[in-house]
């Protein structure tokens, strides 16, 4: 008999060799039917695996993400058949589960995919699907590995070159056979309906200078109802998406001679950032910050100490280069070496602590072309960086007040729906990281002890640490479900070990400062992406680019509009306004496409009565209204929306 222990924390015997199904037909035939992956001893298993030995099991079903996991690495599988029926010559590589659905990275040789050969490729895998074949996992040798795929298939024998012997195993269903570490559904039928989203460009590793194979994207789910549900929301991306917002809004642009992932901000973009800046220095200051400025390049040096050269590589620094021969600068890739120089400028007391600098730091970071999109992932971006320099004693209080920075930009800006993720170090590659083992485990220990005390709601996640310490971060869902991570916040023991940061106790000896890292917003250009696609291009009233704009209804009403224009103006409201020789309707329509929040129309009874007709985006009619009393609902619609911090 073995012992399985169960997540709530029970334990029940069962025979030997008993498998996931049969623990799950023990708890209920309900379960047993839904049951599609699982987990022994953080072993992802297929549920038919034998269990031969005492242990912890979990048992997931498709409404578990490590379940959905397995359903979309299944797919992949399927995806790959398909493949390979259809394009004999095809080579796969690799083909993994993703956030969203699946994709597979494969060498077409002379054929190419594009979208009129999705339907085909569904039609396939749906075939395939319908045949109910099981997932069946087997060990192999590297020796029978290797003569598997030698001369048909050198993506797969590299493959296999870096695994150790005794470690390899492929899965097999119907039959297709792939190399595969394991996790899939019981068997194909369980795949009910699949939609191939899109084809890409994707180089062999990820190295520019390697073939570019064809990644195939798709999706799959365990009814119908559910993919057309996903294609809905699809499209409602598609109208959200903050590259066409940003274009319709007029926020920023790209050009190809300044270069690919480098965003100009436009005017009103420009002022819609400079909004967000100052209510987060505003912030900022009332919590202790103290602004800084650091320059866009630093010494060689100041990263290699830093320890993020070493980490990060040299493709991730861009070089500078000057007419003095030996010197060595690079582009700013972040801002946190160049703060410790500036605490390090000045010797402090534990009286002068915590020292807080905040900067708005403009850096840059090469990323390949193909990874660019929008202002998501670009190669300059501005963080709302801050560093904090504290005693010990003083971090759970610091740490605290950061998640309270956090909560309230958060509430400010309309994302009520996240969860926080405690972040911390893979004991299985401690090489990843820096710094000494004891001060690791009082940051991982300071970070949840503050979690828990601020009641958030969070989860652990192993292996999601910074190098040089482990963090909280934000993970938010935005209107349409899709989870982002913004906000975060670090503790780091090590950056002040490697920088040599004291400052003079009450003892009159020398200590070593805890340093904070947080940026509530990440980055300008990724946070403004997100809420533009989160609120569809309708930002909270108080950081919208226009807030009013005056029609008048024919020219003769132009005067009358220009004094409603400086009442709002003087009101401190952003207005404009618009006396083309254009229809109402036309004005109206382009108004509503701008995202104006209220329409102010003028003519001949608004004139002689003094006052204004107003209507909301949207198509609420608020009636006739003075000037003074369209600020009052403004201004009190901002208060509203504004937190108190």
């Amino acid at each position: 008999m073995i012992q399985i222990t169960l997540p709530d924390g029970s334990i029940k015997s069962f025979v030997n060799n008993t498998t996931a199904i049969d623990v799950a037909k023990s708890i209920s035939e309900g379960l047993a039917r839904n049951v599609i992956s699982a987990k022994f001893n953080d072993l992802v298993i297929e549920t038919t695996t034998p269990l031969t030995s005492n242990g912890s099991l979990v048992l997931y079903t498709w409404n578990d993400d490590e379940g959905k996991k397995a359903f979309w690495h299944s797919s992949a599988h399927i995806l790959a058949q398909a493949i390979e029926e259809l394009y004999p010559n095809a080579k796969l590589w690799v083909g993994p589960a993703i956030e969203n659905g699946f994709y597979y990275d494969i060498d077409l040789g002379e054929d190419t995919i594009s979208d009129k050969d999705f339907k085909g490729i569904e039609d396939k895998m749906l075939e395939i699907a319908r045949g109910k074949h099981d997932f069946k996992m087997r060990s192999i040798t590297k020796t029978e590995a290797l003569s598997y795929y030698k001369d048909k298939n050198e993506y797969k024998v590299d493959l296999i070159e870096n695994l150790e012997d005794g470690t390899i195993t492929f899965c097999d269903h119907s039959t297709f056979t792939d190399l595969c570490r394991g996790g899939h559904i019981p068997n194909t039928g369980i795949v009910k309906a699949v939609k191939i989203l899109s084809v890409a460009g994707a180089y062999w590793k990820g190295d520019e200078n390697n073939k570019q194979l064809t990644r195939v994207y798709g999706i799959s789910f365990p009814k119908q109802k559910e993919l057309t549900e996903y294609l809905e929301l699809l499209e409602e991306a598609k109208k959200r998406d903050h590259r066409k917002l940003g274009k319709e809004l007029e926020l920023f642009t790209f050009s190809q001679k300044v270069g690919q992932g480098l965003p100009l901000w436009l005017p009103k973009g420009a002022a819609l950032r400079e909004r967000l800046e100052n209510f987060l220095k505003k912030a900022q200051k009332k919590a202790g910050y103290e602004m800084v400025v650091t320059p866009h390049i630093g010494q060689k040096e100041l990263y290699v100490t830093s320890g993020h050269y070493a980490k990060y590589g040299e493709d991730s620094f861009q070089p500078i280069h000057t007419p003095k021969e030996g010197e060595e600068f690079l582009l700013k890739p972040m801002n946190c070496p160049h703060h410790c120089e500036i605490y390090n400028s000045s010797q402090w007391s534990y009286k002068d602590l915590p020292k807080r600098f905040a900067e708005f730091g403009t850096v840059y970071r090469y990323e390949q072309s193909g990874e660019l999109h929008g202002l998501t992932r670009v190669r300059g971006f501005t963080q709302d960086d801050a560093h904090i320099f504290c005693t010990p004693e003083q971090l759970d209080k610091e740490f605290k007040d950061v998640i309270d920075l956090v909560l309230y930009v958060f509430g400010s800006l309309g994302f009520e729906n996240f969860t926080a993720q405690v972040s911390l170090r893979d004991p299985e590659n401690p090489e990843k990281y820096i710094g000494d083992d004891h001060l690791w485990e009082k940051a991982e220990q300071a970070i949840i002890s503050a979690a828990e005390d601020k009641g958030l709601n969070f989860v652990i996640e192993t292996g999601e640490a910074a190098f040089y310490g482990p963090k909280l971060d934000f993970m938010v869902k935005d209107a349409l479900g899709r989870q982002w991570q913004l906000g975060t916040i670090q503790v780091d023991y090590t950056l002040p070990e490697r920088f040599d940061l004291t400052y003079k106790g009450s003892d009159n000896e020398l200590h070593r400062p805890v340093m904070i890292h947080r940026a509530p917003f990440g980055s300008m250009e990724r946070f403004i992406a997100i809420l533009l696609e989160h609120t569809g291009g309708n930002f909270p009233l108080w950081l919208m680019p226009d807030q009013v704009i005056v029609l008048s209804i024919s020219e003769k009403y132009e005067k009358y509009a220009k004094k409603v224009l400086n009442v709002l103006e003087n009101n401190e409201i952003r207005a404009l306004i618009d006396n083309r020789n254009e229809t109402m309707g036309k004005k109206i329509r382009e108004a509503e496409m701008k995202k104006i929040p209220y329409m102010v129309i003028v003519g001949e009874n608004e004139e002689q009565e003094d006052k204004i007709s107003v209507r909301q985006h949207g198509g609420e009619d608020l009636g006739m209204i003075t000037a003074q009393d369209l600020t009052n609902i403004i201004n009190k619609e901002i208060n509203k929306s504004l937190k108190t911090f």
